[in-house]
Parts: C-alpha cells; sequence; structure tokens
C-alpha cells in the first residue's frame, strides 16, 4: 500500500510522540542512575525539554488526528549509566534526522518552525551526553 505525504506524516508525528514519551521515561532511569549531582542536573534539564517536545507534539497529533495520542514506550533503556549514555546520544542524534525530515514533509510553517526547534534541541542534547561519557 502506497501512504500520501499526509498519511506519512501522520505516522511520523505519532511516531515522535512515542519517540519523545520514550525519552522521558529512558532520562528518568538516567537520573536516578547518574553518579554526580551535575550530571542528575544535565539530565533533568534534558528531560524537561523533552516533556516540553511531547506536549508540543501531542497537540500536533491532536489536531491532526482528532484525538488523544495513546504514547507507548517503543524502545529500551539500558539498565546502566554508561550504556544508558550511549543510547541517550545514539538516540538523539537519529532524532535529530528524523525531525529534519518531519520539516521537509510539513506544509504548514507551525509544524516546520516546532520541529527545527526540537531538532536544534535534540542536537544539544546529544552534545550533552557526549560530555558525560568517559
Amino acid at each position: 500500500m502506497e501512504f500520501t505525504i499526509d498519511q506519512r506524516l501522520e505516522r511520523d508525528i505519532a511516531n515522535a510522540v512515542n519517540g519523545e514519551y520514550s525519552a522521558i521515561a529512558c532520562y528518568g532511569k538516567l537520573i536516578e542512575m547518574a553518579p554526580s549531582e551535575r550530571e542528575k542536573k544535565i539530565i533533568r534539564e534534558i528531560r524537561n525539554d523533552e516533556i516540553r517536545h511531547f506536549h508540543y507534539i501531542s497537540a500536533i497529533y491532536m489536531l491532526m488526528m482528532n484525538q488523544q495520542p495513546d504514547p507507548k514506550v517503543t524502545k529500551k533503556c539500558p539498565n546502566n549509566f554508561t550504556d544508558g549514555l550511549k543510547f541517550a546520544f545514539e538516540d538523539e542524534q537519529e532524532t535529530v534526522d528524523f525531525y529534519h525530515e518531519i520539516v521537509d514533509k510539513a506544509q504548514h510553517p507551525y509544524i516546520q518552525h516546532l520541529f527545527r526547534r526540537a531538532a536544534a534541541d535534540e542536537q544539544n542534547h546529544a552534545v550533552w551526553f557526549l560530555s558525560m561519557m568517559k
């Protein structure tokens, strides 16, 4: 079955909701595992950005689909801090590319703006996760 651009965008928005929801859950776990207050603070700030993204993207989802999203954790967060940092770094990098693809598909300037901004935040998060890797 061939999808229209709008159907692909709707699917991508649904995946973005799940991605943000998964990141929020994982980063909560990373905060608990973090060995220092500095790392806890950085991850808490990143998690707050992800919560903001989740709310914005969920609002777009509701407007497009005319229903509330039913978010699910789609990526399992590792159970140790070092592996969790690597996982988070790679996930943030992949999300940057994914959000740029959404910008290219979206016709509405607000959706484009929101995902450009979120992509910039995700790139910044990746740098912070990289800085905590030892």
